[in-house]
């Protein structure tokens, strides 16, 4: 499967943070949880969606009921599979981490794990920082951080003074490209919709794009 797509980061050094070039693949992809039911990953793929993330923790010790249904079912389909953890703002950064990584059993080909950040709270900077050097002392990657450029740049930005070295997914809906975010590098997935419609799952679900270009940012 030598044609087998790999998500990466675009390098910092691309002028326009969020335009997609003319020459640039784009794939397409959903992130569900338990809020998705049952899924049929089989007509998922078949409707030609090429990876998926799905829920697997959030703070201390909750897991997703359905995350190790929804990890093994993407993997037997052939679905380019990740793992989300929905961080808690005043909760303790690396032990979340630790849930985390500890619940999702990461193998090679994998996405790099993605640390969601939504939920604003008074320790938030501190967290993250927490969570992300822990991810990295421990599986040697740079976290996902998935955030709206909104919430990123009113409650996060002013905490780092340099640019991130972690891939960056972008959620913003109803534009034709997202905003930039402040002190993060190009958007490596867009999630464009929370509406979207794919076979073989009943309802709403989440949409993604996510560039392919040179360069893996998957378990190794």
């Amino acid at each position: 499967m030598t044609r087998l797509l790999t998500l990466i980061l675009a390098c910092a050094s691309v002028l326009a943070h969020s335009a997609v070039a003319a020459d640039e693949d784009i794939v397409e992809g959903i992130d569900v949880s338990h809020h998705q039911g049952e899924i049929d990953w089989t007509k998922v793929k078949n409707d030609g969606i090429v990876f998926a993330f799905m829920k697997a923790t959030q703070g201390l010790r909750f897991v997703d009921p359905r995350f190790k249904l929804n990890w093994a079912a993407t993997e037997k389909a052939g679905i380019i599979r990740g793992a989300y953890h929905f961080l808690e703002a005043d909760q303790d950064g690396a032990a979340q981490a630790k849930h985390f990584m500890k619940t999702v059993d990461f193998t090679k080909g994998d996405l790099i794990p993605v640390v969601d950040v939504e939920r604003k709270g008074k320790d938030l900077a501190r967290t993250l920082k927490a969570f992300l050097a822990e991810v990295k002392g421990t599986l040697e990657v740079d976290a996902v951080i998935y955030v709206s450029p909104s919430f990123w740049n009113e409650h996060l930005a002013s905490a780092f003074e340099t640019v991130l070295p972690n891939p960056l997914w972008v959620a913003e809906y109803g534009v034709t490209t997202p905003r930039a975010v402040q002190n993060m590098g190009p958007w490596l997935i867009w999630q464009y919709t929370r509406s979207g419609k794919v076979d073989g799952v009943s309802g709403p679900v989440d949409r993604n794009r996510a560039r392919t270009t040179t360069g893996p940012h998957r378990i190794r």
